[in-house]
């Protein structure tokens, strides 16, 4: 018999009771090992003993990755929405509205600017919780604008991909982000500026088959799905077995796909060193 409930009065009760929150402690989906989420959230949502890395919210990365943690959301133009007044089980513009109010973005991409270790830099990070960081007109245009706003500042540019690639609810309007954003990549490089994509889990479809493959450095955190097709159909149309580990970030590596491996903590320091390094040689030859 639980006293407090059957014997003590109710407005006493409430004194006695203590509400624990429900993500006190989280569970390593590898290792199964129980985290204090405030442990968690001080490693960058890297588990501590397993290193397994967990999703992290776009402005806890932001946070990170800039000076003192400080940086300016740059806006994201204006795009149409439901241009093809999608609905299956429900309105895709109900969709939007949904996603909207549970991760407070208007999109599945946000902009930032700020210093990292001294030096300018435009970062954009795609967010999983909207929709699958899928890629639209609205997340095509943001990353065009950012990558033309590196232009103009004359910054690199840095992108953290996690996206289940192309959103169906835009049709062909999606797929043309594809083309759009890839011209954009070539203007970052026709103004000799470093462009460097971070991969994170997981990046796959028409993003890995557009900008996400094309930085001049490529770096995955470890464990990472990085590809096109799931696994699953791959090994349903060719009729083989796939390789242990195929699609991870440590296989593409070994694979000449992926040119580095960083774990969250070293993410910043690694990102500080290329950008001085492939941001020398244009800084140079505009002095000159």
């Amino acid at each position: 018999m639980n006293w407090i409930s059957n014997v003590v009065p109710p407005k006493i009760r409430s004194f006695l009771r203590r509400d624990t929150p429900e993500n006190l402690w989280v569970k390593c989906p590898e290792s199964g090992q129980l985290v204090f989420h405030k442990d968690l959230e001080a490693n960058l949502m890297v588990v501590p003993g397993s290193g397994y890395h967990m999703a992290i919210a776009p402005k806890a990365r932001l946070a990170a990755l800039f000076d003192e943690g400080e940086f300016e959301e740059l806006p994201i133009p204006d795009t149409p929405v439901d241009p093809l007044r999608f609905r299956d089980i429900k309105r895709y513009a109900d969709r939007l509205r949904e996603h909207r109010l549970k991760t407070g973005s208007a999109d599945s991409i946000t902009l930032a600017a700020g210093r990292l270790e001294g030096q300018p830099i435009i970062a954009a990070v795609h967010d999983f919780a909207f929709q699958g960081g899928t890629l639209g007109i609205a997340a095509g245009e943001a990353i065009v604008s950012g990558m033309l706003e590196a232009i103009a500042r004359r910054a690199p540019f840095v992108i953290f991909t996690a996206s289940g690639g192309a959103r169906m609810q835009e049709g062909m309007f999606s797929l043309m982000q594809m083309a759009r954003t890839t011209v954009a990549v070539q203007r970052l490089r026709a103004a000799k500026l470093p462009y460097i994509v971070v991969l994170t889990n997981p990046t796959t479809g028409g993003v890995t088959a557009s900008y996400a493959m094309l930085g001049d450095i490529e770096i995955a955190e470890p464990g990472a799905v990085v590809g096109f097709a799931g696994a699953r159909v791959i090994e349903q149309t060719v009729r083989e077995r796939l390789p242990e580990g195929f699609q991870r970030a440590e296989f593409l590596q070994q694979h000449g796909m992926v040119d580095m491996v960083v774990p969250r903590p070293e993410m910043r320091a690694t990102l500080a060193r290329l950008c001085k390094m492939l941001a020398k040689a244009p800084r140079e030859a505009a002095a000159a």
